[in-house]
């Protein structure tokens, strides 16, 4: 008997955990052909995004950005506007390993606004720094400093450094 997509995503779960992610990705593309086949379109994409993560983290940039696009309109239609904002962020994080690092920010900024729709502080801060180290990576120093101020006051629980940093950074402003 055939493993369930249920199945499936466990296994992916574990070989990502266990660091083998080109298995990890090869599960979670056939959990997410399991669930298209089953008519669950949100399981498949939220598996799509797994396989990005996946792909990413063994060196697949390419591949990782093929996984994860589009399913920010799967979520997008289902109003899941936190997991829409994570699928944007996968596609920003694969862009910017592949050096097209306008395309990630446009993604990362896309994916911090969610975030903040969604109240979900922590995850537009780690977006927003993201997006500000691109900028630096580009060079595009203003602009990154401004990016990082943003993250530093979307952060729902900044440390003590954080909370020093966004202090003086007020004098920047």
């Amino acid at each position: 008997m055939a493993p369930t997509p249920d199945q499936l995503s466990e296994q992916g779960k574990q070989a990502f955990q266990n660091r083998n992610f080109f298995q990890a990705a090869a599960l979670f593309k056939q959990a997410a052909d399991g669930y298209r086949s089953a008519a669950d379109g949100l399981m498949a994409a939220e598996m799509r995004n797994n396989a990005s993560v996946a792909l990413l983290q063994d060196g697949k940039a390419k591949e990782s950005l093929e996984a994860a696009l589009d399913t920010d309109h799967v979520f997008a239609a289902a109003k899941d506007i936190k997991r829409q904002g994570m699928a944007l962020g996968n596609q920003a994080a694969a862009l910017e390993a592949l050096s097209r690092f306008e395309e990630a920010v446009e993604k990362y900024d896309h994916a911090a606004q969610l975030f903040e729709q969604a109240g979900e502080g922590d995850l537009q801060a780690l977006v927003m720094k993201s997006s500000a180290a691109v900028k630096l990576k580009s060079g595009k120093v203003t602009s990154s400093a401004f990016k990082m101020i943003g993250a530093l006051e979307a952060k729902e629980h900044p440390s003590l450094f954080e909370r020093i940093l966004k202090f003086f950074m007020r004098f920047i402003k």
